[in-house]
């Protein structure tokens, strides 16, 4: 029987590791669920031979569940819930309507769990790497109150927000992206293929190139002559990051000095900020715990130091702080936040401000995100401007005394 390593989270909020040995990780799931806690991430310890047979897929070659199909499946639930469908012909029906292969078998097995007495809550649970914990708790909100169709149309919302904001960025980082790729394929073009032709030509001179001129021509000839050891550094260098950046530690390190990183660093920092006090409002309007919707709102951030400084508010609630203490222990909040907690706290409507801040930050950055080509533009014109001027001194210069001695004569 294969060994699955799991982490998951009590009722408390704390995160537990641990091995269980099973038939397949919902078996797994479903153990955990048993003794109280909610799964996060199951995997397999050791790997075993993917099957091949007809029918049956290996999981490297499945399909991934993917943000927009997640997105849609909230929807079309709360629209069918909403119309009084019952929750099993609405996931039948949502079954047969789904595009995605993968979607479909995860939306069968929550109805075949579903057919044997468990919640949907505890179904959805049977699949941590498609149903976060911030959703799952959502759900269980949703079962208790009765309100499950208002909360699915919540999830759409704060997903359909996740998207927004990806898409925005991306949108955003394209031309300067465009640019720099450009400056670097023109680089490595002059030096492979235009200094070294100038070369010849600078090599009949016979006199003493001027410095600028002996660094292109050397750096040219570095590239020309170990470009398979550079080529293989640059690709070293790249999975070196990937792998570090894949610890605990060192993504950890890596969102922390993202967060200062010029112009960038405090888009990721509102954008983080903007998750998170929309998914803490989402959370308490739901009629969530506050301990339990510091916790999940914590994952909702897309970054391990911001998380971490949601955490430490959590615990520092936990041992009986308010809100706005532990909100000024993290470090994270402007004053203006800070002062529009403290309101909330007073008021009794932490999630209506919240939500504000939320609104806030999301306007900042969209704000930010429009501007960003602007503020990078002149740094790309620049580099580009040095890079011109060093190639024109470096090939014009030898050029230029060559035809001053030549008006001597």
């Amino acid at each position: 029987m294969p060994t699955f390593a799991y982490k998951a989270r009590n009722g408390g909020g704390n995160l537990i590791e641990g091995t269980l040995e099973g038939g397949a990780s919902s078996a797994v799931a479903d153990a955990l669920l048993g003794q109280g806690l909610t799964p996060v991430e199951i995997r397999e310890t050791k790997s075993r031979a993917a099957k091949t047979s007809s029918g049956w897929k290996a999981p490297v070659f499945r399909q991934k569940v993917g943000h927009i199909d997640l997105l849609l499946f909230s929807r079309q639930i709360h629209t069918l819930l909403k119309a009084g469908v019952p929750i099993m012909r609405a996931l039948s029906g949502l079954q047969d309507a789904a595009i995605n292969p993968e979607m479909k078998r995860v939306i069968g097995e929550v109805r075949e769990s579903l057919e044997s007495g468990r919640e949907l809550s505890q179904a959805l649970a049977r699949h941590p790497r498609v149903f976060s914990p911030f959703y799952l708790s959502m759900v269980r909100v949703g079962e208790a109150t009765g309100l499950l169709e208002e909360i699915f149309y919540r999830l759409f919302e704060h997903l359909e927000f996740e998207r927004y904001m990806r898409e925005q960025v991306k949108s955003a980082l394209r031309y300067p992206m465009f640019v720099v790729l450009a400056m670097a394929v023109a680089i490595v073009v002059v030096n492979i293929f235009v200094i070294p032709a100038f070369a010849k030509v600078f090599a009949g001179f016979g006199a003493e190139l001027p410095f600028m001129t002996r660094l292109l021509l050397g750096f040219s000839n570095f590239m020309v002559e170990y470009w398979p050891i550079m080529l293989a550094a640059v690709s070293g260098a790249v999975l070196a990051f990937r792998a570090w950046v894949g610890t605990a530690a060192g993504r950890y390190a890596w969102d922390r000095i993202s967060l200062s990183i010029p112009i960038a660093g405090k888009i990721l920092h509102k954008a983080a900020l903007s998750r998170f006090s929309r998914s803490f409002s989402l959370g308490m309007r739901s009629g969530v715990p506050v301990m339990q919707a510091l916790s999940n709102s914590a994952h909702t951030v897309d970054n391990s130091y911001v998380q971490r400084c949601v955490e430490g508010m959590r615990e520092n609630v936990e041992r009986g702080e308010s809100l706005l203490r532990a909100a000024i222990s993290a470090g994270i909040f402007t004053p203006v936040v800070l002062q529009m907690v403290a309101v909330g706290e007073e008021s009794g409507a932490v999630d209506d401000m919240m939500n504000e801040i939320g609104d806030m930050y999301r306007q900042e950055v969209e704000y930010e995100l429009k501007t960003l080509g602007q503020q990078i533009e002149p740094i790309l014109i620049v580099l580009l401007g040095i890079m011109v001027l060093i190639l024109a001194l470096g090939i014009f210069l030898p050029m230029w005394d060559l035809g001053k001695v030549a008006l001597k004569r």
